[in-house]
């Protein structure tokens, strides 16, 4: 039985995976330019794992400024078959705690200067993004960070905004009108890429503030942010521990991995044939 492969892409506070074994770092070019950093390829029990530094090491990269396509499409051509995006946001429900952790199950996009397909250019794609994360993924997700010792709240809305400044007081009231849950500015794209490049996809939400909105704490401030949240990488370093080994006794029967079939709209022969070429990890099944 081939060997299984997960993909984590680490956010702010969570810059490299304990408990790896035989790593060894890989340096990519992509059809969409360099991703944030190497990749680190190594194994954690039965499992093979590629983590990713998603601002770079030392933490370079703003959210913005984020070569998301680069990443994601990095993580499938190294063989990568499920993908959690670790982010750290703020929440904006009362229940939802700092320190505590979400598993989204729906997102609200108020981007707008990012890229957010591999496709265009001369082939045509529309993707389902009704349900962005893979149910099955986003449970072995939960499990594995209960198990590790985290309060986790199952589904949610993840709203993610384009930064890098935090939000007014005014917006933060806005979106909590709107039934969000947490507010991050980095996992929309990555859900968006992972269900055009075929990958399941689940978020790992570390919470470390109550936005602007909560009265009765100071405004959102990064120094408290980072003490939050260094609190919390341990933990959820040792959830990806435990998801490896859930991963490797899964099966992967959802959909996910046959999510571009009969969505390529274009006709393959007015396709660009350079195009089609470099895209050939995301398409070759489909277009000859």
């Amino acid at each position: 039985m081939a060997r299984k492969t997960i993909g984590i892409i680490g956010g702010s506070g969570f810059y490299q995976m304990p408990g790896m074994e035989a790593v060894e770092q890989i340096d990519l070019d992509t059809p969409f330019g360099k991703p944030s950093d190497p990749f680190f390829r190594g194994r954690i029990g039965d499992v093979d794992v590629v983590f990713l530094a998603r601002h770079g090491k030392g933490h370079r990269l703003l959210p913005g400024e984020i070569n998301f396509r680069a990443n994601v499409f990095g993580m499938k051509t190294l063989g990568v078959e499920y993908l959690v995006s670790i982010s750290s946001a703020g929440s904006l429900k009362e229940e939802i705690k700092p320190g505590e952790m979400v598993v989204p199950d729906q997102f609200l996009d108020r981007t707008f200067k990012r890229p957010a397909t591999f496709f265009g250019g001369g082939i045509v794609v529309h993707v389902s993004l009704a349900d962005p994360v893979c149910p099955r993924l986003a449970s072995m997700v939960e499990t594995a960070s209960r198990d590790a010792g985290a309060v986790v709240h199952k589904g949610g809305v993840y709203l993610c905004i384009e930064g890098p400044q935090f939000s007014s007081r005014a917006e933060s009231r806005l979106y909590r009108s709107w039934g969000a849950d947490v507010i991050s500015m980095t996992a929309m794209q990555e859900a968006r890429l992972a269900r055009e490049a075929e990958l399941c996809y689940a978020v790992l939400v570390l919470v470390t503030d109550y936005d602007c909105w909560h009265e009765s704490v100071a405004a959102v401030d990064i120094g408290e942010i980072l003490r939050v949240m260094r609190l919390n990488v341990e933990t959820a370093q040792k959830a990806v521990a435990r998801l490896a080994a859930a991963v490797a006794r899964a099966d992967r029967t959802c959909a996910c991995a046959s999510a571009l079939q009969g969505t390529i709209i274009t006709d393959p022969g007015v396709m660009p044939p350079k195009l089609v070429e470099e895209l050939r990890p995301l398409i070759g099944k489909y277009v000859r």
